[in-house]
């Protein structure tokens, strides 16, 4: 099977071809490195040329309201190229419970990118995956003050993206699903804990300090950022994941 990887060279697209690959598939991971620009189009017809599937696996560079002008654009670009050169199958990641968080501009965003796709003329299929282990440091950063970081109690259910990227690889080799497959760890933490856990398994001395509002998960409801009925859970935990880095 041909396979394009749009983002491929990234976290996840960078795993994803590995895997195909390793499965016998031509994967062929699609870059600005590569010259395919997917917000301008650039080779973009080439590099889905005689492709059976297109992964596209592209984040906005900015995380505001802009990120809507990114997925309406490339989206655009991705679905009348798929249509031009017959890709028989559009796969897309997006983010678990992304259409229960209106307050926040990214997962609007990617909201409309999911409903583009789903409106579009290609059979496709949206992986949605939750937090990546690898961004928790990041989250952390959002809200330190000095010796303390402020979080929220917000109940997320991490994953790493080795096992995002498997679901991703099955997702494609297999039939358009016409619909969403959830994927989330194996584990449920309040974000308070999670960064908790973090600092300590570096040795970090700061503490974590209950702020309701603090950062982007500040404005995220009850727990949609957790497993769905029906979502498939992977099996490696944060400190195994911890413990083999």
């Amino acid at each position: 099977m041909k396979i394009a990887v749009l983002g491929g060279t990234g976290l996840i697209g960078s795993q994803v071809v590995t895997i195909l690959r390793a499965q016998g598939h031509e994967a062929t991971p699609l870059s600005p490195s590569t010259g395919v620009d997917l917000l301008t189009g650039e080779g973009l017809d080439t590099g889905l040329k005689g492709a059976d599937v297109v992964l596209d696996l592209t984040n906005s560079p900015s995380f505001d309201e802009t990120s809507a002008d990114f997925f309406r654009a490339t989206t655009g670009n991705l679905l009348a190229a798929a249509g031009r050169e017959d890709v028989g199958h559009v796969v897309v990641l997006s983010i678990v419970g992304v259409d229960q968080v209106p307050d926040v501009a990214y997962y609007r965003a990617k909201t409309l990118q999911e409903e583009l796709v789903a409106a579009g003329p290609a059979p496709y299929s949206i992986v949605r995956a939750t937090q990546f282990f690898e961004f928790v440091d990041a989250i952390l950063s959002w809200t330190a003050d000095g010796d303390t970081v402020r979080l929220p109690a917000t109940p997320v259910q991490p994953m790493a993206s080795a096992d995002v990227a498997r679901a991703v690889a099955g997702v494609a080799v297999g039939a358009p699903l016409r619909g969403v497959r959830n994927v989330a760890g194996p584990e449920v933490f309040g974000l308070d804990e999670l960064g908790r856990v973090a600092l300590a398994a570096k040795g970090d001395p700061r503490a974590v300090v209950v702020d309701p509002i603090a950062g982007v998960f500040g404005a995220v409801p009850g727990d949609v950022l957790t497993a769905p009925e029906g979502a498939v859970l992977v099996t490696t935990t944060y400190r195994q994941w911890l413990s083999s880095r």
